[in-house]
């Protein structure tokens, strides 16, 4: 039997989908096939924030209940949060490098970019981020692949955009980055870098050689910090956690008005096995601090 593996058909998702699929090959023995799905998110233009949550992945899901597919690869950061009956995660591949980048014209970094320079990008965390660096930088929203975005870089209709390391190093295309932004400066979106191979339950068995016990710990926690964030919640929550080869986790959260004017940034550390209740005490560590007031949640 040949496995049948879901994806978009963006060139990002199918270099994901195509690295996942050798992965099983190379540690099952398994054969795996392609098949492109059409998600919501590649046929409309629209801005991410009014699509809405799980814009990319419902109609992967709809197929892989449908039994049209067996398993479908996933960004994890573009899963909704609230589990679905019937689908698991059956393995979190080793997570690629979760840290922003920045792509600038004339190689230039973030602090030589002159003043009023435009930077392309469709996160809020991303602009709020910027704007709490207090540069005289201007951010403009957009959406498409990662060639048309780089594009407008080239042609000189933006001087510069900020897109995920990881998936540009599942592109090919890392080498072009002018500037990898630390993460005290940019911290990533909740699971960014981090795969997520999802199926029914009869295929979770067969899928477990792929997973990651380090990635599928610090994305819980940081997804967990998301979840407990995220009712009510219209503004960006940046999250990055790392484990120790002694399994301690060390997770870094942010809450962040658009204007850049509130940035809360804490942490927490405990250990691997209780790595979403970290997440969950780092939440509530936000909300305690004032968090509730950015999140559309304060009375």
């Amino acid at each position: 039997m040949t496995l049948r593996l879901g994806t978009r058909g963006s060139a990002l998702a199918l270099a994901q989908s195509r690295l996942v699929a050798s992965e099983i090959t190379r540690l099952t023995g398994q054969e795996v096939e392609l098949v492109e799905i059409v998600t919501a998110g590649d046929t409309s233009s629209a801005p991410v924030q009014q699509l809405g949550v799980g814009v990319f992945v419902s109609a992967l899901r709809d197929a892989l209940l449908a039994k049209e597919i067996d398993l479908a690869v996933h960004s994890y950061k573009d899963l909704p949060t609230a589990p679905v009956d019937g689908l698991v995660i059956a393995a979190v591949p080793p997570r690629e490098d979760p840290r922003d980048a920045l792509i600038a014209r004339d190689g230039l970094t973030l602090t030589e970019l002159p003043d009023n320079a435009t930077i392309g990008t469709g996160a809020l965390r991303r602009v709020a981020q910027i704007a709490a660096l207090g540069l005289p930088l201007r951010t403009v929203p957009i959406r498409g692949n990662v060639d048309t975005r780089l594009r407008k870089v080239a042609e000189g209709e933006l001087d510069a955009v900020v897109l995920a390391r990881a998936g540009l190093a599942r592109l090919g295309r890392a080498h072009e980055i002018t500037e990898i932004l630390d993460p005290m400066l940019m911290l990533p979106a909740p699971a960014q870098g981090a795969l997520a191979v999802e199926s029914r339950g009869d295929f979770a068995e067969l899928l477990a050689p792929l997973d990651d016990r380090a990635t599928r710990g610090a994305v819980a926690a940081e997804r967990a910090l998301l979840a407990t964030l995220e009712a009510g919640c219209s503004a960006p929550v940046a999250a990055l956690a790392e484990v120790t080869e002694d399994d301690e986790i060390y997770l870094r959260g942010a809450v962040i008005s658009t204007d850049g004017r509130y940035a809360l940034r804490l942490s927490r550390t405990g250990t691997l096995a209780d790595a979403a209740e970290v997440g969950r005490l780092l939440a509530a560590d936000l909300l305690e601090e004032g968090a509730d007031h950015v999140l559309g949640k304060a009375a």
